[in-house]
């Protein structure tokens, strides 16, 4: 299956949804991404047809299980991306902007060898 770089950034703000609030709404999600509704409806309407998410009667969005995978791999390289590049001197913002623009491209070989790196 195919997932394109903004799939991922709305699987991962799911999670972080999930996170910080115990469940993700379309409208959180849109507002968080600064993304319209409707835009952020068909990107879910997409996810719901691949498997990725569910919705409740409350139209509260879940991650199946590959969604999690998906987004929990997506949100580890964001963290430890933002933090390789702050240990770098880059300041917070920029770093959370550029590792989010980095984590979709990077290839797991160079992922691995920077968190090693900031392991030490």
């Amino acid at each position: 299956m195919t997932i394109y770089e903004s799939g991922e950034d709305y699987l991962e703000q799911i999670l972080v949804q999930q996170l910080e609030k115990g469940h993700a709404r379309s409208i959180d999600i849109a507002i968080a991404l600064g993304y319209s509704k409707p835009s952020v409806s068909i990107a879910m309407k997409s996810l719901r047809e691949k498997g990725l998410i569910t919705m409740d009667a409350a139209n509260h969005i879940s991650l199946t299980e590959e969604g999690q995978r998906i987004a929990e791999r997506i949100y580890e390289r964001h963290q430890k991306l933002t933090a390789y590049l702050v240990s770098l001197g880059v300041s917070a913002a920029n770093a959370k902007e550029d590792a989010c623009k980095m984590e979709h491209d990077i290839s797991e070989e160079t992922f691995r060898a920077m968190c090693a790196q900031l392991e030490k």
